[in-house]
């Protein structure tokens, strides 16, 4: 077991019987009283990101998730299918584990992170940007360029981003899986 001395950024506890995942942590020492470690936790499963204070010395259980690279095969409604690309098997992860599903497109590679003890999958972490074609968009108009002119877009997995007027059909662009904004238009 563990204490609060070990706790860096990345590492997997189990708090309150859920898995946690330390995005920032503080260690403060006061002139009165004793030391503690202020953190940001985000749930491994749902991405709730909590505040919390542990008393230095307190005895924390450390978890162990395992990262493993997968392609994305193909989508049955709300389940996903993946396959392993080291011995090629297959394993299946509901929608609610992606991070951006509607701009995964077959082919693309992900990163999905294991439970060590009970080999569960947990979350499923997609590259921070994707390239995808664009399939339509309305011809952008002439003169209505002043400021940062944004227009519809729908691209080839069927997501509707927000692009500059002078991209096209057909043209690929790159998208920030964060938060699904326009990146770039790649050359090909």
């Amino acid at each position: 077991m563990a204490t609060t001395a070990d706790i860096r950024n990345g590492l997997c506890i189990e708090h309150n019987g859920e898995l946690w995942i330390v995005v920032e942590f503080q260690h403060v020492k006061p002139g009165k009283g004793p030391a503690f470690i202020r953190t940001k936790l985000k749930n491994a499963i749902s991405g709730k990101v909590l505040s919390h204070t542990f008393t230095s010395g307190f005895k924390i259980n450390v978890q162990r998730i395992e990262n493993r690279s997968y392609q994305f095969l193909y989508s049955e409604g709300d389940v996903y299918h993946f396959m392993n690309n080291e011995d090629f098997e297959q394993t299946f992860i509901n929608e609610s584990m992606i991070s951006a599903p509607q701009l995964l497109k077959e082919g693309e590679n992900v990163t999905i992170g294991f439970h060590a003890e009970n080999e569960s999958a947990i979350f499923c972490e997609m590259p921070t940007y994707v390239t995808l074609e664009i399939t339509y968009t309305e011809p952008g108009e002439k003169g209505n360029t002043a400021t940062n002119a944004f227009k519809d877009a729908t691209v080839e997995t069927g997501a509707t981003v927000k692009v500059p007027l002078f991209i096209n059909i057909g043209d690929k662009i790159k998208i920030d899986t964060r938060n699904g904004s326009y990146s770039e238009r790649v050359k090909s």
